[in-house]
């Protein structure tokens, strides 16, 4: 007995609960995945590297993440799946081993005016609660401090059924924070009404300046002038006092015009819903002219901005009170939260102070909690969702980056890379997309996915450790050590934008001059004022010679899920053509959203059914079999292809196609090869553009500016989920781009970047507060020389002076 113990002591039998070590993904084929099989170790950082469309997003959010998350939508009840989005199964054979996915993506957090970084995290509650035990005078419960709740009373007669029916008087108080001006929104719009009519008209003259309520004929018009209300005839400068209250702010009322029944309306009322109410940038450009003209956005003067009633911002902590709370830098938030010592709510202080260090150390402290959410770059928004995983007790599940790295200074990475081990070492499985060679160093396991992108990639190129990596022979690890050195020669300005007194956001009174006909770089940490300067700060929208300043971010394309490359650069124009004019028919025939749509899909390509409280599905049309054509359509052929065929085709393909023989078409090759110049030639045409990545979005963009007449090119970080291999080939791209004599000015971070550019603009030293300054004015090699900032270590780090 005894020996047989001593046998157990020394090997433990390994409990069967515990040989579940490994997520298994077999027989993957999502998007452009070939029957991929992996095995991925769990409790590890496992970093997924390869060039840009590759397969990785499509093997770790398409197949692995989702797969996760359908499987616990599953557990909810019918009733709540229905407000869920719709996950489909992900094609794959075998998925075994999985945990609960977090996914922290950079998707932009949304741009309601009452989403600020206090809301989206849970420090504007806590604080809420705090001011409403601590601060004096009293004024109420935590929404008395709360800028999205407005202040509610109500009075009157309510029944009370129980046993005899009593009628009882009651009164109903509600104390909110927010302000009634603004109603929480911190600013206010005047509409300028000088830009709506020529009050020494009448409406039958034609008074209204709007555009499309120019005709007399017009419905919307004929509403004013049949109203009954104001005076059709009578100029509108001469009319009374009650005849403009109507025709300016008057209520919703039918009236008859013509013998039908229509709904008059005030016109500041009625310009609010249809102008005021839509997106901006989703506007018909001579509309949003209009209304950049017609309205302005000033700070509400009753609250300055902050959002909040006066009695919220009466009650103070030791002479601060909420609203300035949050416009402090959270970095010195924390600092005065420290300060508070108060043991009857010591537990909320203890929480309070966690999220906000959280903040400061992710390298998010120079934020203030008063930002609005919609202002922050999808790096700092994905390291804001961070900020509620970094405290969480769960263990044993799955965390899922794309490239957290993003918008970070060689100085932050360190950091962010010390944040994603402390996630792991808590006994979590941690999955990173990712390019930069700092990160990839941390992984205990690499997956590089490859050869190439689109369809000449989707297969594992090598499984294993970083050092086998560097030894792989793949095109990650022959480019892992990639330095790219200091430019020797540098080119000469041949003018200078100048800056001055520039105070946006951080920025101290700065004086700059960028030079102009060079490769200008801004660089500098996380928060330094790069983007304040840049966009903020830049002489309206032409350079000093009146040429016009372009400006490419990563912001959302607006467009439909319909919307392709195709479409967006007005590829599809030329292409049809060809098409008609080699068969001898209409070019509307080649448009899937025009006349040769599929009938039974209307040229979507899949079929939407609405399964009530269940999750809709989406399946591929049996009519067209997903290729969006009549039939009819697919008969008329260029180059031996029909059109859908040429809209699965990669650029690169149809580069080619279009380059020579019968498909020869110029301008459709013109467009192409900018594509590939920007290092897009794996898409496929016809992707829709809801599936593109920030730095995929950019790209396209730069390709549709690149024939503009703009002088002046304005980049914010473009080499964003760009591979090592293809960081090249964007500076061949600038190179092109300055020596054809237009002016390229570029935020960024990657160290090559700096390294080839003419001129180097330094921010910093800090962030914040401890930001805003220039510190570093000149070429690379001074940088790397004079060795006075953070860029200029890192930078003589990575060209190993």
């Amino acid at each position: 007995m005894g020996k047989a113990t001593g046998t157990d002591a020394q090997s433990p039998a390994l409990h069967g609960a515990d040989s579940h070590d490994l997520i298994r993904v077999h027989g993957a084929r999502e998007n452009n995945l070939k029957d991929v099989s992996i095995e991925i170790p769990k409790r590890r950082l496992t970093v997924f590297t390869g060039v840009s469309g590759s397969g990785k997003s499509s093997l770790v959010f398409d197949t692995i993440a989702a797969e996760s998350q359908r499987l616990i939508n599953e557990t909810y009840s019918a009733f709540v799946q229905g407000f869920m989005p719709t996950l489909a199964r992900p094609e794959v054979d075998v998925l075994e081993g999985l945990t609960t996915a977090i996914i922290v993506d950079q998707q932009r957090m949304g741009a309601d005016p009452r989403s600020t970084v206090g809301t989206a995290t849970d420090a504007n509650a806590m604080l809420r609660i705090l001011f409403s035990r601590l601060g004096t005078p009293h004024i109420g419960p935590p929404s008395a401090y709360a800028f999205n709740v407005p202040s509610v009373r109500a009075s009157g007669a309510i029944t009370v059924e129980r046993g005899a029916k009593q009628t009882v008087k009651a009164t109903f108080n509600r104390t909110g924070g927010m302000c009634t001006r603004c109603e929480g929104r911190g600013s206010v719009s005047d509409i300028d009404l000088t830009q709506l009519y020529d009050d020494s008209k009448s409406l039958s003259e034609g008074a209204f300046t709007i555009p499309g309520w120019k005709s007399d004929s017009q419905w919307t018009v004929q509403v004013y002038a049949q109203s009954g209300f104001v005076d059709p005839d009578k100029p509108i400068s001469k009319y009374t006092k009650k005849e403009m209250q109507a025709f300016l702010y008057g209520a919703p009322v039918k009236v008859k015009v013509n013998g039908v029944n229509l709904t008059y309306e005030g016109l500041i009322p009625k310009l609010q819903k249809s102008f005021l109410s839509k997106d901006k940038e989703a506007m018909q450009p001579h509309i949003r002219a209009f209304v950049e003209r017609a309205v302005t956005f000033t700070t509400c003067p009753e609250c300055d901005g902050t959002r909040l009633s006066a009695g919220a911002r009466s009650s103070k902590i030791k002479r601060i009170s909420i609203a300035d709370a949050c416009a402090m830098q959270i970095s010195d938030l924390a600092q005065w939260v420290r300060g508070l010592d108060e043991p009857s709510v010591a537990p909320l202080l203890d929480a309070l102070r966690q999220t906000l260090d959280s903040f400061v150390e992710i390298g998010l402290g120079y934020l203030a909690l008063d930002r609005p959410a919609g202002t922050l770059s999808g790096g700092e928004a994905q390291r804001v969702k961070m900020i509620r995983h970094l405290g969480s007790s769960l263990t044993d599940v799955t965390y899922v980056f794309d490239e957290p790295t993003a918008g970070l200074h060689p100085h932050d990475i360190q950091r962010m890379n010390d944040l994603l081990l402390r996630l792991r070492d808590k006994g979590n499985t941690v999955l990173v997309v990712e390019h930069k060679p700092e990160m990839i160093a941390i992984a205990d396991h690499v997956v590089d996915l490859g050869p190439g992108a689109g369809q000449a990639g989707g297969a594992v190129c090598f499984e294993g450790t970083v050092e086998g990596l560097r030894a792989g022979g793949t095109l990650t690890g022959r480019h892992l050590d990639d330095r790219a050195a200091v430019k020797e020669k540098v080119r000469t300005a041949t003018g200078a934008l100048e800056i001055r007194g520039a105070t946006a956001n951080n920025l101290q009174d700065v004086d700059v001059d960028i030079p102009l006909g060079v490769l200008a770089v801004v660089t500098g940490v996380a928060g330094s004022g790069k983007s304040s300067l840049v966009h903020g700060s830049l002489p309206g929208k032409s350079g000093p010679a009146g040429e016009e300043v372009v400006s490419i971010d990563q912001t959302a394309i607006r467009g439909s899920r319909r919307s392709n490359p195709a479409t967006y650069t007005g590829l599809l124009e030329p292409i049809r053509k060809a098409f008609a004019k080699a068969n001898g028919v209409k070019p509307a025939l080649f448009s899937a959203n025009s006349e040769g749509a599929c009938p039974t899909c209307n040229g979507a390509g899949v079929i939407y059914t609405d399964l009530a409280m269940m999750a809709g599905v989406a399946t591929p049309c049996e009519e067209c079999e997903g290729k969006r054509y009549q039939a009819s359509v697919l008969e008329y052929h260029l180059g031996g292809r029909d059109i859908s065929e040429v809209l699965a085709m990669s650029v690169t393909e149809a580069e080619e196609f279009f380059g020579g023989g019968e498909a020869h078409t110029p301008a459709a090759h013109r467009i192409l090869g900018r594509l590939a110049d920007v290092g897009l030639g794996y898409l496929s045409l016809g992707q829709p553009l809801t599936t593109l990545s920030g730095g995929e979005r950019q790209r396209l963009k730069l390709a549709t500016h690149m024939s503009d007449k703009g002088g002046v090119y304005v980049l914010d970080e473009p080499t964003n989920g760009l591979h090592l291999a293809d960081v090249e080939q964007l500076l061949g791209l600038l190179d092109r781009l300055v020596d054809s004599g237009k002016s390229v000015i570029v935020v960024e971070h990657h160290q090559a970047v700096m390294a080839h550019a003419d001129w180097i603009i330094d921010l910093g030293p800090g962030a914040g507060h401890d930001g805003g300054k220039i510190v570093f004015e000149g070429t690379p090699a001074d940088l790397v020389a004079a060795r006075s900032t953070l860029t200029g270590e890192h930078l003589a780090a990575y060209v190993g002076a």
